[in-house]
């Protein structure tokens, strides 16, 4: 890294996810099991836009990953109020943000209210859409900040519960599509089916936001959900905490523990239409035939093993295939998973990196990267809880 650090990167651009800022005090995530950090949100991303202001290489643009403020303002009746508090702070550098549309983001406002909105950044960035936009309704679009490179900003809830009208097709579309996988009366509750690899399969019929063990194996091993206790050969226990990548690995003891890729079809996820699929494919197709290297952006991650299963996008399969399918691609970045995560695909060499959310933050700590970009790599400088990395291109 220090190498590739003393060369001068062809452009660098900023990257932060999950502020979900609001003006109330410290709470708890749905299951009680993570504190959040609602009103020093604002003062972590304060930080982040101090610091690519004072950057020796100025960011050319912030990608901002989705969930910029948090669904209580809903209930406040603030949800305006706290947006323009974070546009205000975005606003006071002159670099530009291109938006990502979260869950949080449809908590708060319509989808017809977001397409006018300051977060729909084709209408307020400093760039010409014309042909680089999914169309109708679809909240996606590409942009080329440097001459051989290419972003693709993806819509994750162009299929989902959330930002439509109960009335209307597309809700009943989506309906449709998770009451195949989810029984539950609360569709934010995931379904309850868990798969242990390495010869224990079981099926918990009942998971909910206070945990739920599954029997134990003849070893005395079990798995369980949202910050319950995992046992590892009926002696050591630990805490799970959401199953994070790191607590994951301490539980694997003689099998592999693995939830359900099911779980992935709650009400807080959605999915990628048929249209804005193959809108994708093209885009990659002509990036493929110019040489370019891309970069995906969504809220939602779409690797199962660069994020827990719960926050994966519906249809993740299928836009990993068309990923797949094209040699254009080296990166696909998201949020939604306030731990992170991060994986290379081995068949194609994509590095999928999920961007540690500012909501779980601690005040005294920081979230937020700079990606520097060179002809054969981007490096990721952290801050805080976001890791360094050096993303080879495939």
């Amino acid at each position: 890294m220090d190498d590739c650090c003393q060369q001068t990167p062809l452009f660098t651009f900023g990257v932060i996810a999950d502020i979900q800022y609001a003006d109330i005090d410290d709470g708890f995530n749905y299951s009680k099991t993570r504190k959040r950090y609602y009103r020093s949100s604002l003062e972590l991303l304060r930080n982040a836009r101090e610091s690519w202001s004072e950057s020796a290489v100025k960011p050319q643009f912030i990608l901002q990953l989705g969930d910029i403020i948090d669904g209580f303002n809903k209930e406040h009746n603030a949800s305006q109020q706290a947006l323009d508090s974070v546009l205000r702070e975005l606003s006071s550098s002159p670099v530009e943000v291109h938006h990502v549309w979260g869950n949080h983001e449809f908590y708060n406002f319509s989808r017809s209210v977001l397409l006018r909105s300051k977060l729909n950044s084709t209408l307020h960035v400093d760039r010409s859409f014309t042909g680089a936009q999914a169309g109708g309704e679809i909240y996606a679009y590409h942009f080329s900040p440097f001459p051989g490179f290419r972003f693709v900003v993806l819509d994750a809830y162009d299929v989902s519960l959330l930002g439509r009208e109960e009335s209307s097709e597309q809700y009943a579309t989506a309906l449709k599509l998770i009451k195949l996988y989810n029984s539950n009366e609360d569709l934010n509750c995931p379904p309850g089916k868990a798969v242990a690899e390495g010869g224990l399969r079981e099926r918990i019929p009942e998971l909910g936001a206070h945990g739920v063990e599954g029997p134990a194996s003849q070893s005395g091993q079990f798995g369980v959900w949202d910050g319950e206790e995992v046992a590892v050969g009926g002696s050591e226990r630990v805490r799970s905490q959401e199953f994070t990548e790191v607590n994951r690995s301490q539980v694997m003891e003689g099998f592999e523990v693995r939830w359900s890729l099911e779980q992935r079809f709650t009400k807080f996820n959605g999915g990628f239409s048929k249209d804005q699929l193959d809108w994708l494919d093209s885009v990659l197709s002509s990036a493929d035939e110019k040489g370019e290297k891309v970069t995906i952006v969504s809220h939602l991650p779409v690797h199962p093993d660069s994020t827990d299963p719960i926050c994966l996008a519906w249809n993740h399969d299928e836009l990993l295939d068309i990923i797949r399918s094209h040699f254009s691609v080296v990166c696909f970045m998201a949020g939604h998973d306030h731990d992170g995560g991060y994986t290379r695909d081995k068949q194609t060499g994509v590095h999928h990196l999920t961007l540690e959310g500012v909501i779980e933050t601690p005040p005294c700590s920081n979230a937020f990267g700079t990606v520097s970009v060179y002809e054969d790599r981007m490096v990721l400088k952290g801050k805080g809880r976001i890791t360094d990395r050096v993303f080879l291109f495939p």
